[in-house]
């Protein structure tokens, strides 16, 4: 499948989506996107810009949840200007489609509406990239049925909606999830580029009480294994300090610690492809 002019697939070159979670300034943002773009160009690595104006799935009503759809709108158009990387961000409900469609490049629908039908058929009529996350209580294979609600959309509005499946974890009893790998050969099944979240997948959602905590020591354990299996993307939460993110700060990979991670699991995905190609009958 080709998105943004980029080749993206299960033997194509990994891509990387990373940012932090939300907006927390505009100067947060753009300094991070910076970063991203010189290690992309250092590694010749098709990267798209995260971050999101508004979080609005947070644990505690207390919580910051980003500037807003306006404000956040403004910021990401700039980022986008500036930088040239693509950029993505979530959306919530169905009025905020078409005003983020005009500003970004990926419309993504968080993990817990996978299941809102009008949520993800306004996305797929949208014309742009659509990457729907796998929700925490779904099945893999479950994911047909929403890639198809979106492709049916996008056909109904005729337009082309490229989708990509997102796998994040799987609700594992309280505070807790777990990814089962085979997931993401499963989810190949939809005909869509999978992706993998290393950094909401060791996520402890709501382990803090107010808020979740995480495991970020295990993000390159779980991507590495991911990118083992065989994955088109890597979707990964970053921040220049974790310690004080404003979201999702427990999961967060250290900015600083970046490079070297996607080097290695570069590495590892080009592995991977020369022996698909070798040996192609293998799962």
């Amino acid at each position: 499948m080709e998105i943004l002019g980029h080749e993206v697939g299960l033997d194509e070159p990994l891509f990387v989506i990373a940012g932090p979670c939300v907006i927390e300034s505009e100067a947060l943002v753009l300094s991070v996107a910076e970063r991203l773009r010189a290690i992309a160009d250092r590694l010749g690595l098709f990267a798209i810009f995260k971050s999101s104006f508004d979080k609005a799935n947070r644990s505690s009503g207390a919580s910051f949840r980003g500037p807003g759809l306006d404000e956040g709108l403004r910021i990401l158009e700039k980022v986008r200007a500036e930088t040239g990387l693509p950029v993505l961000t979530d959306v919530h409900d169905v009025d905020q489609v078409r005003a983020a469609a005009q500003v970004v490049d990926v419309l993504q629908t968080p993990a817990f509406l996978a299941r809102q039908t009008d949520l993800i058929e306004a996305v797929g009529a949208s014309g742009r990239v659509a990457n729907i996350k796998k929700a925490q209580f779904m099945a893999p294979h479950d994911m047909a049925h929403v890639v198809a609600k979106a492709q049916g959309a996008a056909r109904a509005a005729g337009v082309e909606t490229p989708v990509l499946v997102t796998e994040r974890g799987t609700s594992f009893g309280y505070n807790n999830l777990v990814t089962d790998l085979r997931g993401l050969a499963i989810m190949r099944d939809t005909g869509c580029p999978v992706v993998f979240d290393a950094t909401h997948s060791v996520q402890l959602p709501g382990g803090l009480g107010a808020s979740s905590g995480g495991q970020r020591e295990y993000v390159p354990v779980l991507a590495r294994g991911a990118v083992a299996v065989g994955i088109a993307g890597l979707f990964m939460e970053t921040h220049p300090d974790p310690a004080s993110a404003m979201s999702d700060g427990p999961n967060a990979w250290p900015l600083d610690r970046l490079e070297p991670l996607l080097a290695e699991l570069q590495a590892l995905d080009a592995h991977g492809i020369e022996a698909r190609r070798r040996w192609p009958d293998q799962a």
